[in-house]
């Protein structure tokens, strides 16, 4: 498939899980009847970001795969027939979660799944209170539109990520995500912090000649410890080209649901001018796996 189109749904998200879901559901059907063959979800979409706080009775909202929420993304992906990436809190066993992202083939089959590598620990963004650092390692998920290199939102900073999903084949890079600002930061820390966030990942399509997908949940959710003032979820997702360059992006405190085209020849063509694969000292690269060099 050479051309393919996305559907991104960039939602606001509430206490009620089962709202949540049908309004994914709702969002993806629009994308379908807009003749999308991909749709990818925002990360953790079911539910708030419940991260801001570690509270033992959060690890309630998670679930099995296959589980509720796996049966209901299934049925809708038979359905509509597009290929859905989708995200949830697993619980793989008692005491063992992760952040994980579920693909629906465009029967409904699970093609695979994705459990983030990288897991933050900052204020309000507690995931490691939650979160076991996925051990699926790198692979991109193969589907009818081609292979997709999913990854998690903190691995979006790690260049390291998009190279190993390049290097296994990946047809584009895929950044479900919930990121925002702490409202007591000044508007050009805010302004520093988006920016860098799309620098970082228009510099994985760069740096490996493939589209990026980066799809941002949006709202304001507060606090439920009162210890900060609550996350507004800064939106902006957007889709890049190989060469970085914005094919779309969307507004910060909006919901929006829109579906994108995405030309994948232009990979082959930007990596024939561009062949940092080719000139990569891989005889060189030896520490890049060591903590730090003394």
């Amino acid at each position: 498939m050479n051309t393919i189109k996305v559907g991104l749904v960039q939602m606001s998200c509430a206490s009620d899980k089962a709202a949540n879901i049908q309004k994914s559901v709702s969002e993806i059907r629009k994308c379908a009847a807009r003749g999308a063959n991909l749709v990818v979800l925002q990360e953790l979409h079911g539910s708030l970001y419940f991260c801001q706080t570690e509270d033992t009775d959060m690890f309630n909202l998670a679930e099995p795969i296959p589980g509720p929420s796996t049966e209901i993304f299934s049925a809708v992906a038979k359905e509509t027939g597009v290929v859905l990436v989708t995200s949830l809190f697993e619980k793989r066993a008692a005491g063992l979660y992760h952040n994980t992202a579920v693909v629906f083939e465009n029967d409904g089959s699970i093609a695979g799944k994705y459990r983030k590598m990288h897991i933050p620990d900052d204020p309000a963004y507690y995931e490691k209170f939650y979160f076991t650092p996925g051990d699926l390692g790198f692979d991109p998920i193969k589907t009818s539109v081609g292979k997709l290199g999913v990854l998690v939102c903190w691995d979006q900073w790690y260049p390291e990520a998009a190279r190993l999903m390049a290097l296994a084949g990946a047809d584009l890079l895929i950044y479900p995500t919930a990121i925002g600002w702490e409202s007591t930061d000044i508007q050009e820390e805010k302004d520093r912090q988006l920016n860098a966030w799309m620098i970082s990942q228009r510099g994985h399509a760069v740096a490996n000649g493939l589209p990026v997908i980066s799809i941002n949940r949006t709202g304001f959710e507060a606090d439920p410890s009162g210890v900060t003032n609550g996350i507004t979820f800064w939106g902006n997702s957007f889709v890049s080209g190989p060469q970085g360059e914005i094919i779309a992006q969307f507004q910060a405190e909006k919901e929006q649901t829109e579906v994108v085209k995405i030309d994948l020849t232009r990979s082959e063509n930007v990596r024939r001018i561009w062949p940092f694969l080719r000139d990569r000292r891989i005889d060189a690269y030896r520490d890049i796996t060591k903590r730090f060099r003394d």
